[in-house]
Formats: C-alpha cells, sequence, structure tokens
C-alpha cells in the first residue's frame, strides 16, 4: 500500500496513477490470496478501470492482459514479454496522450507499455517469483 500511494503521488504522467493503482489493488487482494496471478488479475482490473483503456488501445493494458495469463500458466518467457511490447509499436493509440497523435502514434512503442515490460523482466528475473 505505501508504494502505491508513493507512485501515485510523486510520479507524473498517467503511468503514476495506473502503477499506484495496480499495487493498490494487489494489496487489497493480498488480504485474501497470495496467488501472484490474481493479485496480477486484480492489477489488470484496476488499471482499466482507473484508465478506461483495453487491450488494443495501445496502452500498458496490451502489455498485461497478454503477460498475466502467461505469468498465471507459469509460460512467461523473455521472448514473451519482448513480444507484447513491440506489438504496440504498430497500433494506433486510443487512450492517453499518445491519442491526440492519432495515426502519428504508429511507429513508436508505447511507453507504458515499454516500461511495463521492465516490470514483467523484473517479476521473472526475481528467483522464487515465477
Amino acid at each position: 500500500k505505501t508504494i502505491a500511494m508513493a507512485l501515485i503521488s510523486t510520479v507524473g504522467g498517467a503511468s503514476g496513477p495506473l502503477y499506484g493503482t495496480a499495487f493498490l489493488e494487489m494489496a487489497k487482494k493480498s488480504a485474501t490470496t497470495d496467488d501472484l496471478g490474481e493479485l496480477l488479475d486484480a492489477a489488470l482490473a484496476g488499471i482499466e478501470k482507473r484508465g478506461g483503456a483495453k487491450p488494443g488501445d495501445k496502452t500498458m493494458v496490451d502489455v498485461w492482459a497478454k503477460l498475466v495469463p502467461d505469468v498465471k500458466d507459469g509460460s512467461l518467457t523473455e521472448d514473451k514479454i519482448h513480444e507484447a511490447v513491440a506489438a504496440t509499436k504498430n497500433m494506433v493509440a486510443k487512450k492517453g496522450r499518445a491519442s491526440y497523435l492519432g495515426e502519428r502514434s504508429k511507429g513508436h512503442v508505447d511507453p507504458g507499455s515499454e516500461s511495463s515490460g521492465y516490470l514483467f523482466e523484473a517479476m521473472l528475473e526475481t528467483e522464487g517469483l515465477l
């Protein structure tokens, strides 16, 4: 919960509140489970609710929606993470600041997706987490 509040109050742009919401939802869910898949499901639901994004909108939701099932079934790999992040490059942003660019948002990886990729890489690299 402390991490969530720090992210919400200090990180600029949309990513601070979105990551803060993710950690807050995981903290709440951890009262009833320690299953990482369930915690990440709660985090993703919180991100979607807070940001109003869905898969295909060229946001961090695209990465989370693709990778949370891989975490849950134990099939997450570095290649899958890179593929999920790279997939946002050819999308047109429909949410967030990049949506103001319309078609010009194509050809660039979404920053929230990139940072989400780093988060999933850290989970993958953390001994015993996955």
